[in-house]
């Protein structure tokens, strides 16, 4: 619908516009998102070909440039000789045709969200995500600031770290939990994904629990002092020149007036200009174990699938796995073959098995692919350390197999 109609958190009318962090997390083959985003290469993704062809320096977890990663997608889908792309809003579902894959994101339109919300018996549910704000580098005292990655060595690395000492941090959480924030819907309640908790909503959880959280000095020293800083407010690139910086974990609620004079008061912003204030967006998605079916098909409307955050996945690399599966899964209903999906014990297969999982009278919550979502080991007692690399293992083999299988194997092994 975009660049007609707006949204809350979109700019431009590129597809595939990261709206919040320009990070797809870490690549390391142990970590669930790791393995999930391997897998994803070696089926010949789109999205991770095009990440990796627009990456930005950030230590171990794969950041892009959110301008150039989306104009190459939006580059790739418009010239693509099968795809015809229309520029205009869908108010429902379209009539007559026997497979539409609906793909619209957190941030559906309103009028859409009704329409999917008759379909599922009124199952749709919401919560609000948060966007950390963007500061221009020019504007940060970097005779403050120091590069470093965690456990890396002064003076190098890919995060800009801006250091506190317990005085400072203490007055940044006092203004942290006296500051104005923006205000919610009268009808709605502030449910939030954890994984994108606003700074101030951490803050009021306990004191300590941002130096514990997103601030925490763990791995970093300050090379003008050889200590480890109290508190430490990462920055990491926006851009492949380093114009632009997005504050790591400020996500934030507050109005921009106090976005402001508060985030000024941190070392080494207090001249601050930003690119770009925080926000607060509300996030549609439906009851998957109720709505979907196990091919992610409504059961109301079967010749209709869902794709994507709305389905109750979290995360980018997560929705564009979502959206692979539901991609193969049309394919091989149009072409009349059979097919099974990816086993739980994979990554693609666990987030599957997310969206199947019902527990009666607990409210149906999004998530990021994590260790919890994989069934486990045989049995015998592992180290924790050892249990995460055999299930991640165990997670790479099976879903090799399975491309294989089904003929999806790129031929590219990842490492």
């Amino acid at each position: 619908m975009r660049p007609d109609a707006k949204t809350p958190a979109h700019s431009t009318d590129m597809l595939a516009e990261l709206v919040c962090s320009n990070s797809l997390k870490s690549e390391s083959e142990e970590s669930p998102t790791g393995r999930l985003k391997q897998d994803m290469a070696e089926a010949g993704s789109l999205i991770l070909a095009v990440a990796h062809a627009t990456r930005l320096p950030a230590g171990k977890a794969l950041a892009v440039d959110r301008d150039k990663f989306a104009k190459a997608v939006t580059e790739k889908i418009e010239s693509h000789p099968h795809i015809n792309v229309i520029r205009r809003g869908l108010d429902t579902i379209p009539d007559g045709y026997d497979h539409v894959i609906v793909a619209t994101g957190p941030l559906t339109s309103p009028a859409m969200e009704k329409t999917i919300n008759r379909l599922v018996g009124g199952e749709n549910l919401y919560f609000y995500d948060a966007i950390a704000p963007i500061v221009e580098a020019d504007s940060i005292d970097m005779s403050v600031a120091f590069f470093q990655d965690r456990y890396g060595p002064g003076g190098q690395g890919d995060y800009l770290n801006l250091p506190m000492s317990d005085l400072e941090y203490e007055k940044l959480v006092d203004e942290l939990l006296s500051a104005e924030k923006g205000a919610f819907r009268d009808f709605e309640k502030e449910y939030y994904f954890e994984g994108c908790m606003p700074v101030e909503e951490i803050a009021s959880r306990g004191r300590q629990t941002l130096a514990f959280g997103p601030l925490k000095p763990v791995g970093l020293t300050n090379p003008a002092t050889g200590d480890r800083p109290f508190a430490v407010i990462q920055l990491r690139k926006e851009d492949e020149q380093g114009y632009a910086y997005n504050m790591v974990g400020f996500q934030t609620k507050l109005k921009i007036a106090e976005q402001e004079r508060v985030f000024r008061m941190i070392p080494g912003l207090g001249q601050a200009r930003f690119l770009r204030h925080g926000s607060l967006h509300r996030n549609t998605y439906v009851n998957s174990p109720k709505a979907l079916d196990a091919r992610l098909r409504l059961t109301g409307a079967p010749n209709v699938r869902l794709a994507g955050q709305i389905t109750g996945v979290e995360g980018y690399v997560e929705s564009a796995a979502c959206g692979f599966m539901v991609g193969v899964f049309t394919a091989w209903d149009i072409l009349g073959m059979a097919h099974d999906p990816p086993g739980p014990e994979t990554a693609m297969g666990a987030l599957l098995a997310h969206l199947g999982a019902s527990n009666e009278g607990v409210r149906f919550q999004p998530s990021n692919i994590n260790f919890a979502l994989f069934p486990p080991l045989g049995p015998g007692k592992v180290k924790k350390k050892e249990r995460r690399r055999l299930i991640t293992l165990r997670a790479r083999e099976e879903m090799r197999k399975w491309l294989i299988r089904h003929g999806l194997f790129s031929g590219q092994i990842v490492p």
